[in-house]
């Protein structure tokens, strides 16, 4: 994987790159649909790809384990050739999901012993095993196993929890270094950052895996219940130690303004369910606000969904068409609702681009900003 900063913008820390990967060229900033389990949710690889613009998705290492399993992605010859995509792959470690389980996961010095969500079965994470599972589902780029720290966590815990993830983190090198990809093409392994909403425990995970020359880095446990402010404290003080010439992936984040917000501390890479749940749930992301497609006031607006959009969806579906779907519980209603908002999310990462080479970015941020919080 190479990474090459093509330009700044002033009064920012704002950048715009390109990642290159076996599967094709990344343009940074860059949003990335989640695929949990091999797929976005009510779309198809198609409109993502041509009316979307996604160049990238990911893979949820825990849900690919445990359905449809290691060993069937493997017969396929890795999750590429399983579902088709065929631009680049990122997956997550699983230590969200592991996280997440609450009462039915238990963490050790071994690694993350938790019951499967669909049958009780009881599986074990180790920073090797993680690794090895990621070697066979073959995306473009992986994640090192750590623990995510809840956003409330105090201080002693936080600290904890950051050791054990460093010192999975060396277990992880440890493994990837001696294994080799599945299918014929490289992948590369980015660490992921914890340290919870403590500044000094931030800046020793920062320089702890800028120690490592990584391809990029992760910058993980943000918007786990903490407030917004402690996490753009977070970021800023993460970014000032990562290396510039490394591209920085913020995991899990987050609203419009949000990713706005972060791109302009030095952000190139984000992922979040948010698009997709909040579309097929009706709530829409446009240039102007947000719209709650069930209100009775768009039954008779049949003007577009966002009338200064670009996709498809935009100019093909009205406001009333689209609240009649939520109402009569049809399934399209959902996937033109997901498809609205992730076509949104990737105009806005790469108009931030624009803006960005144009040196123009941090007052064109401002107004978005201004605009993207409002309910319609």
């Amino acid at each position: 994987m190479k990474f090459e900063l093509l330009g700044t913008t002033p009064h920012s820390k704002a950048r715009a790159g390109k990642i290159e990967t076996a599967h094709g060229q990344i343009d940074t900033p860059i949003f990335m649909p989640v695929g949990t389990v091999g797929s976005v949710k009510g779309v198809h690889f198609k409109d993502l790809k041509e009316d979307i613009g996604a160049q990238i998705i990911l893979g949820n290492t825990y849900h690919l384990y445990l359905r449809p399993g290691v060993d069937i992605i493997e017969k396929a010859g890795g999750l590429h050739r399983f579902n088709g995509w065929d631009r680049p792959i990122l997956t997550d470690s699983g230590g969200f999901q592991v996280f997440s389980l609450g009462d039915i996961r238990k963490l050790s010095e071994e690694g993350a012993k938790f019951q499967s969500h669909i049958d009780g079965s009881r599986h074990l994470f180790t920073p090797e095993s993680v690794i090895d599972i990621q070697r066979s589902i073959g995306a473009d780029i992986i994640m090192a196993f750590d623990e995510c720290t809840p956003g409330d966590a105090d201080y002693d815990y936080a600290k904890k929890s950051l050791e054990l993830t460093q010192r999975w983190l060396e277990r992880c090198i440890n493994r990837f270094a001696e294994t080799e990809s599945k299918y014929g093409y490289p992948q590369s392994l980015f660490p992921i950052v914890q340290g919870c909403i403590y500044p000094e425990l931030r800046q020793k995970a920062a320089e702890h895996v800028a120690s490592f020359d990584f391809d990029g880095y992760a910058i993980g446990g943000l918007s786990v219940g903490e407030k917004e402010e402690d996490m753009y404290e977070m970021i800023e003080v993460v970014n000032e130690i990562l290396p510039e010439n490394k591209p920085r992936y913020l995991m899990g984040v987050g609203t419009p303004v949000n990713i706005l917000q972060a791109i302009d501390r030095g952000v190139d890479m984000f992922d979040c369910v948010m698009p997709t749940r909040n579309g097929r749930n009706g709530m829409l992301f446009t240039r102007n606000g947000i719209i709650n497609i069930k209100n009775n006031k768009w039954r008779d607006d049949f003007s577009p969904i966002d009338p200064e959009g670009t996709s498809f969806v935009d100019h093909h579906y009205s406001k009333a068409y689209l609240r009649h779907l939520f109402s009569a519980k049809e399934m399209l209603g959902a996937q033109i609702g997901s498809m609205h908002n992730l076509a949104f999310y990737i105009w806005l990462v790469n108009e931030a681009r624009n803006q960005i080479l144009a040196g123009t970015f941090k007052t064109w941020k401002e107004q978005m900003v201004a605009q993207l919080g409002k309910r319609l």
